[in-house]
């Protein structure tokens, strides 16, 4: 009998319905929407470039991405727009084969997201331990910051004290009220500060040319052919499987921050849902953005799906409508945004002394492992993976030392007990083997694994191994104690494994 997943219970407050009915939490919902929606538009155009297409594809994926994914995914507040990640998963199709099949990319991507989804490949989620989370928080904290000291090199001098005086605002505002977001207020002042003294400094319009148009709906001109598919299909796994990671990690960082549930195999499907409208409207793709989400619900306190609704119209109307008025903003303004984003979404506690000094040796290098793939690749797929691979590694390693081979004294004459205790698998398989003393035990020989399991066929072949070599030497050997599934899998295997 299958189970539903659980999620944790949601806040009444934190539904549309109720933000549409308190002007307090609409405020929240709207000004976060907006704020989003300006520090989405140089990302995005920083990713068209990377992915080496014009900025508008990265513009109209974002729209195209955040406003599908209001209403199907499954992390409401959370903002999905084109990303780093997509971008240079497929910068290669772009450089090698053009926009056409880039855009079939990105629809295929989106099917098989949708197939993934539905198949419940989002329970694997529970198979990526804490110390993997930590070091994917961190190094996107990491990332989130680096990626602003592009915009510090070889810039006027007032840039750094615009920075500041940005970053001043932001912590300092909370503190005397919460009205209005901090972001928001700094970005105005900002900007305004700029035009009136007349100060020339970069800004967004700086970055690319800003779209005049509204997206309308393509199919992408490649041949229908095994060929083509052949072409797309690498990248389109990559850019699902890279999806879907980032997008259900971040969706996993949003229930710890709001305290609350998300239904993760429809954010699943949703993603790719939206990946295949996006593709259909000419865009890139994309998936969850850890900073944005964090300045949605961290910074502006945003909620619900209204949010990310808003965050995708005002976009479109910002750089389609009053693209002369977004063009004037100073990169300084948006870069200090970024940097409380930055410091906001580090673990500070994981790295606190008193924190290392408890925390076991292991768990610590799994994290900086995580952290050191993931920042020097600027690749989240292989820093998690990288992470998992570790933890794994360690904690088979840590397991096997726990398992135990002890010979009972006491038994009857002329046979010779061994009390077998731990967890039995290919990490323990050739401890086993070599645990015994085959020349000088008797002729009878007992393992006793009542206080064992066996897990795989490594310690089937193993147990068969042990068997042989007694046998080798005119010796019986019985086994006893197993539970019903270690003797399941035994009798299944055992004799049948091949030398």
């Amino acid at each position: 009998m299958s189970a539903r997943p659980r999620t944790a219970p949601t806040d009444d407050r934190h539904t549309v319905r109720a933000a549409l009915r308190s002007p307090r939490l609409l405020r929240a919902e709207v000004l976060g929407g907006l704020v989003v929606a300006l520090a989405l538009i140089p990302e995005a155009i920083a990713f068209s470039i990377i992915a080496g297409v014009d900025p508008r594809v990265g513009l109209f994926a974002s729209f195209t991405m955040a406003v599908s994914i209001a209403f199907l995914g499954g992390r409401p507040a959370m903002i999905s727009a084109a990303t780093g990640a997509v971008a240079l998963v497929v910068a290669p199709v772009v450089r090698e084969h053009g926009l056409d099949h880039l855009i079939a990319t990105v629809i295929l991507a989106g099917a098989l997201q949708v197939v993934l989804g539905v198949l419940g490949v989002a329970r694997l989620m529970r198979f990526i331990p804490r110390s993997v989370m930590i070091g994917f928080v961190n190094a996107l904290a990491i990332l989130i910051f680096t990626a602003q000291l592009v915009h510090l090199r070889d810039v006027p001098w007032i840039v750094y004290p615009l920075v500041a005086v940005g970053i001043a605002i932001m912590v300092a505002l909370p503190r005397v009220t919460t009205l209005v977001p901090a972001p928001l207020v700094a970005i105005v002042l900002l900007t305004g500060a700029v035009v009136v003294a007349g100060i020339t400094v970069p800004t967004v319009g700086d970055q690319g040319e800003l779209p005049s148009t509204l997206p309308h709906l393509l199919l992408p001109d490649v041949p229908l052919t095994l060929e083509t598919l052949q072409i797309i299909a690498p990248y389109a796994l990559a850019m699902a499987v890279v999806g879907i990671l980032e997008s259900l990690l971040t969706a996993k960082l949003v229930d710890d921050v709001t305290d609350t549930g998300s239904n993760k195999t429809r954010e699943t499907w949703g993603q790719g849902a939206a990946n295949v409208i996006t593709g259909l409207f000419g865009g890139m793709g994309g998936c969850a953005m850890i900073g944005q989400t964090m300045i949605n619900v961290k910074a502006s306190g945003a909620r619900t799906r209204l949010s990310t609704f808003l965050a995708g119209v005002f976009l479109l109307i910002l750089v389609v409508g009053l693209g002369d008025v977004v063009a004037i903003i100073p990169m300084a303004a948006l870069v200090a945004v970024m940097i409380i984003v930055s410091i906001g979404t580090f673990d500070w506690h994981s790295v606190r002394p008193s924190t290392l000094r408890r925390m076991p040796l292991s768990e610590t290098a799994v994290m900086l492992v995580t952290v050191a793939v993931t920042v020097l690749t600027h690749n989240l797929a292989y820093g998690v993976l990288a992470g998992v691979l570790a933890a794994a590694v360690l904690f088979a390693r840590r397991v096997a030392h726990v398992t135990t081979v002890t010979p009972v004294d006491g038994g009857p004459e002329g046979e010779r007990t061994y009390l077998v205790q731990g967890e039995l698998f290919f990490a323990t398989s050739d401890e086993l083997v070599h645990s015994f003393d085959y020349a000088g035990d008797p002729d009878r020989v007992v393992l006793d694994l009542s206080g064992a399991h066996v897990w795989d066929a490594s310690t089937v072949a193993a147990l068969d191994d042990v068997r042989a070599r007694y046998a080798r030497r005119g010796k019986g050997v019985r086994i006893v104690g197993m539970n019903a599934g270690s003797t399941d899998r035994h009798d299944r295997l055992t004799g049948r494994l091949g030398a």
